[in-house]
This record gives structure tokens, C-alpha cells and sequence, in this order.
């Protein structure tokens, strides 16, 4: 019986040291691999250039027209002749609509005949004044009824011109809101009437920016319909008072727009150009990590020590500016020349190797 306990005990003590040993085995190995140099990584490069910078003010805004109205008529009447169509191009004066004047123009010339009668009165008067026949009271009476009966035709002319409905000024008409024989009340919607060379875009900005912003300064605008094509315009006047729901300013630019091409009502974006800067650091965009604790970019720097010859990455922060399309403007971190990481960020880390794919 001892012999046999002596016997497990030396089999149970073989094994276990043949698991030791495997395990032991796998450690190394895996210090092994541990202690091998690994492979730069892999990424794309960019360096920092000198540019010049044309700083921009970026807003949103709305196309207006310079003038714009819903033409209507100042009198009640009937319609009898309409003199358009939707859409057409109108010169300022041209006539649109014309009401019924039929009666109009009978109590007109029933006017004209007791103004005549009144007329004749008058000059019958000055002859008897002259020879004493009548009183200074009865001239004076007949000469205030010429100048009565005269003031009662032109209120009627003026009523018969007023149902003439004309173009306030030149620009292109919309849709048509009325029909012939329509009986129209004072004030009703005839037809939309725009201005549309030139146009304003109304947009505002943060009262901060008052002091670089001025009447003339040279403004760029884009609208989702013609994605592809700048707008120029000025500044043609700047509001004297601060909105004090938002401390935003309103600016207004004007924009030749012969082509039409420009809508009011139009949704827009607008860049108010800033002075040109000649010297201005910039990175691509994507070269910069941009997190709540800063910017940050990785430079890429020869190797010391047991890296020498190899090209190695720091993260180094950064301050940055403005944003043009896909280059940003670095204002501190960096100079000219200094080459970053522009794509790869992700698997880097201080003092990784790198390799820069072409």
C-alpha cells in the first residue's frame, strides 16, 4: 500500500511539473513577441503652409426685392377689361385693369354742364357788377359755386382715372387673383408685382462683429437653387440698433441680379469678406482632432536614441481660427513647414513609429 501511494504521489508530482513547465514555455513566448519591435504605422501626411487667407463672416439670410406689393384697386367697381397676363414683365404706368366707368362718366358730364351754367353766371355777374346791377354779396355767392361745381368735376375725373388700375413701377408680375366681371371692393388683391433687378438679402450678425463690418464692404451669397454660382453684393446699410432679444444686428446687401435668377423669399447664405490676410498658417481639415479640451495635432519628428532613423509622432495642441472650405487657419502650435498626420490619427499615441504612405 505504500509502495502505491509512493507511486501517485510520483505521478501526480510528473504532471504537474509538465504543466509548469508548458506554462512557463508559453510565457516566454509571448515576452517574446511582446519584446519584438512592431511595425511603424502607416499614414498620410500634410505640412503647414503659408497662405493667403481671405477672412469671412458666414450668415443666413433672406432674398427681398427691392420693391414688392400686392397691386390693388382704391375704388369699388366692375371689371371690364384686364390688360395682363400672370407673369408678364410691366413698366411703371402701365395700365392693368379698368373698372366699369359708364356712370362714372354720366355724372361727370352732368357736372360739366352745371359747371358751364355756373360759368356763364359768373361772366353774366362781373358785367352787372361793373354797372352797379347787382351786389358785391351776389357776386361773391355765384363765384364760390364756378369754384364748387369745378371742384366736384375734377373729384369725379379723379374717381374715373382711379379705376384704371396702373404698374407702380417696373418689375415682373405673379399669378392673377381676379376675373373679368368680377365686382371688386376697395383694397382687393389684384396681382403680385416685384422689383427684381436689383434685390436685397437681409441677414444678421453677433454685435461683436460690428466693428468689422461697413456700408460697401463686398459680400458673397449662395442659395440651394444654383449651388454651384456666387452671388456678389455690398453692404448698402447696416441697422443703428442692436436687436436685444438676440444682440445680433441686421445688414443689409444689395445684389445686381439681371438674370432674376434671385427670388424674394429665397433662403441664403451669406460671407461677408474681411480684409486679406498675405501670412496665414493653415492645415487641412482633417489633419486637426478637435475635442472639448482643444484642438491637437500629431507631429511627426525624426527619432533619438534607439528610434534614431525612424520618423516618430507627439501630439502637440493647437489654436485655431477660421474655417475655408477644407483648410482651417492655425494660430498658434505650429509653423510653417512642420509636417502633421493628416490621416491615421486613430492607432497613434506619443512616440509611435510612423511611416508616411505617399
Amino acid at each position: 500500500m505504500i509502495l502505491r501511494s509512493l507511486l501517485v504521489v510520483l505521478v501526480l508530482a510528473l504532471l504537474a511539473g509538465g504543466l509548469a513547465f508548458l506554462k512557463y514555455r508559453q510565457i516566454q513566448e509571448g515576452m517574446a513577441m511582446f519584446s519584438q519591435p512592431q511595425p511603424p504605422a502607416v499614414v498620410s501626411a500634410a505640412k503647414v503652409q503659408l497662405s493667403r487667407w481671405q477672412p469671412r463672416l458666414e450668415a443666413v439670410g433672406n432674398v427681398q426685392a427691392v420693391q414688392g406689393v400686392m397691386v390693388n384697386n382704391e375704388v369699388a367697381g366692375q371689371i371690364k377689361e384686364i390688360l395682363f397676363e400672370s407673369g408678364d414683365q410691366v413698366t411703371a404706368g402701365q395700365e392693368l385693369v379698368r373698372l366699369d366707368t359708364e356712370v362714372d362718366e354720366a355724372d361727370l358730364n352732368g357736372l360739366r354742364a352745371g359747371l358751364n351754367l355756373a360759368q356763364l353766371q359768373l361772366e353774366r355777374n362781373q358785367k352787372l357788377l361793373r354797372d352797379r346791377a347787382v351786389s358785391q354779396g351776389d357776386f361773391d355767392q355765384i363765384s364760390a359755386q364756378v369754384t364748387q361745381a369745378l371742384a366736384q368735376v375734377q373729384a369725379k375725373q379723379a374717381l374715373i382715372r382711379k379705376k384704371t388700375i396702373r404698374a407702380p413701377f417696373t418689375g415682373q408680375l405673379g399669378i392673377r387673383r381676379v376675373n373679368l366681371g368680377q365686382f371688386l371692393d376697395a383694397g382687393s388683391a389684384i396681382v403680385e408685382l416685384e422689383a427684381l433687378d436689383p434685390v436685397y438679402v437681409d441677414y444678421a450678425l453677433p454685435e461683436r462683429r460690428l466693428s468689422e463690418i461697413a456700408v460697401g464692404q463686398p459680400v458673397e451669397v449662395r442659395v440651394s437653387a444654383y449651388p454651384d454660382q456666387v452671388f456678389a453684393g455690398k453692404i448698402s446699410a447696416i441697422s443703428p440698433a442692436v436687436n436685444q432679444a438676440t444682440r445680433n444686428i441686421q445688414v443689409r446687401a444689395l445684389l445686381q441680379n439681371p438674370d432674376q435668377r434671385l427670388l424674394p423669399g429665397m433662403f441664403a447664405k451669406i460671407s461677408t469678406l474681411l480684409p486679406v490676410k498675405d501670412q496665414v498658417l493653415t492645415l487641412p481639415r482633417q489633419a486637426i482632432t478637435f475635442n472639448t479640451y482643444g484642438d491637437s495635432v500629431f507631429l511627426i519628428q525624426p527619432g533619438e536614441g534607439e528610434q534614431d532613423g525612424q520618423l516618430v509622432v507627439q501630439r502637440r495642441q493647437v489654436k485655431t481660427g477660421a474655417v475655408r472650405d477644407q483648410e482651417v487657419e492655425v494660430l498658434a502650435g505650429l509653423e510653417a513647414g512642420d509636417q502633421v498626420v493628416s490621416s491615421g490619427q486613430v492607432k497613434l499615441r506619443n512616440g509611435v513609429a510612423v511611416s508616411i504612405e505617399e
